[in-house]
This record gives structure tokens, sequence and C-alpha cells, in this order.
């Protein structure tokens, strides 16, 4: 797993301070962990990005007042208009110590319900783990190329060692799943199909009336 080191700076607490931190484009941070004293900090927000804009899991090492602390990044939150990064929490890793972190979903492959048309519905992109820092993994890997139309991989279908999946076992992953075009296509085609035969019937009704008027005129 590769670790990404972020050089921090002391912060002061407060709204003011924060807030003049964020104006800086600074990323205003917390640190804590079991046994740890929380530390307040701020990082450039250009450097936190390729920890938090990735497809993989990161450890981070932070470098602060002389010291460096082995980390995960706990949580991140955003700006609800510019989506820019206005908060992060740090949690220090011990290497006796069970961390539990979500980590990314990849689903690799081509399913063969895909190849026949299907259409592949992923319902987790991340998911949540417990483990032993030393074997955090950098994402969950889940091979789909087996997968035919209407088959799905369930969380309780997956393992990772040394590694627990905090999620209940009959969750859905992800499946494949017939298109909804293919099948809206063939209801129309059946409509089509009973109107025409309806019509048929309307015609003959109605050609028989004309003869039957007909011969009536005649025998008169």
């Amino acid at each position: 797993m590769d670790v990404i080191t972020l050089e921090a700076k002391g912060r002061v607490a407060g709204k003011v301070a924060t807030k003049a931190a964020r104006r800086e484009e600074q990323v205003p941070c917390v640190l804590y962990g079991q046994g740890e004293e929380p530390r307040i900090f701020q990082i450039p927000e250009i450097s936190m990005r390729e920890l938090v804009y990735t497809d993989q899991f990161h450890r981070v090492s932070i470098n602060l007042d002389g010291e460096a602390y082995d980390c995960v990044l706990k949580r991140t939150d955003f700006h609800p208009v510019t989506d820019s990064i206005i908060h992060a929490d740090f949690y220090v890793l011990h290497p006796g110590e069970n961390v539990t972190i979500r980590v990314p979903v990849h689903f690799n492959g081509i399913a063969e319900g895909v190849r026949e048309g299907g259409v592949q519905q992923e319902f987790v992109h991340k998911i949540a783990v417990t483990c032993l820092p030393k074997n955090l993994p950098d994402f969950i890997e889940v091979d789909v190329s087996s997968l035919t139309i209407g088959q799905s991989i369930l969380v309780r279908d997956i393992s990772v060692e040394g590694v627990e999946i905090k999620a209940p076992g009959d969750s859905t992953l992800v499946s494949i799943d017939r298109p909804r075009a293919i099948i809206v296509v063939e209801e129309e085609e059946d409509e089509e199909g009973l109107e025409g035969e309806e019509g048929e019937e309307g015609e003959g009704a109605a050609e028989g009336s004309e003869a039957s008027e007909k011969e009536g005129g005649e025998k008169k």
C-alpha cells in the first residue's frame, strides 16, 4: 500500500481561525486515536487532493511539529456549493489495534451477461472493513466475469484474508439486469399483434355484413 506524506501546520481552535484557514485554501483537520491526545492542524487543500480524489485507499503519514503520525483518513467534509474540502479527520494507527475504515470496491472483468446485452448495476463503491493496519487493503476486488443475466454478487460471496467485511451478508454489490428496452419492445410487439388480429376480424365482419345486404337486395 502506498503511503502519502502530508506536511501539517498547527492551528488555533475556534470559528474565526477556521474560516481564516479556509480563506487561505487550508483544510482544518483533527488527528485522534486510541490513547492519543486530539491534535488540530491544517493542510493545504491542494495536498489533500491526491488522497481524496482517488479510487484507492491510502495510508497517510502526517508530519506535525517534528513528529510523524501513521494515520488513515477517517472522514472528509465538502462545501455544499463549491465541493471544496472544508474539513478532515485522521485516525492514528497502532500495529496491534483493529481499525474500521471504508475502502473502495473495484469491479473487474466483463460479465457474460453484459456480452449478451445485459446491463451491469453497481450498488456499492465503498465498503466498511475491520482489520489490523498491516492488512488494510488498497481496495476490495470483485470479479464479475462469470455473471449472466439475472445473477448478482452479494457481500457474503466475497472474502479477503485478514479482513472482516462490515456489511449485511445479503446486501447486493453488483447485478446483471435484463435491458428494459428489450422488455418494452416485446410488449409493444404483442400489443400490435393483438390490434392487428382485432382489425382483421372487424374487417371480416364488415365484409360479411355488406355481402348479406347485397344478397338481400337481390332477393327483393
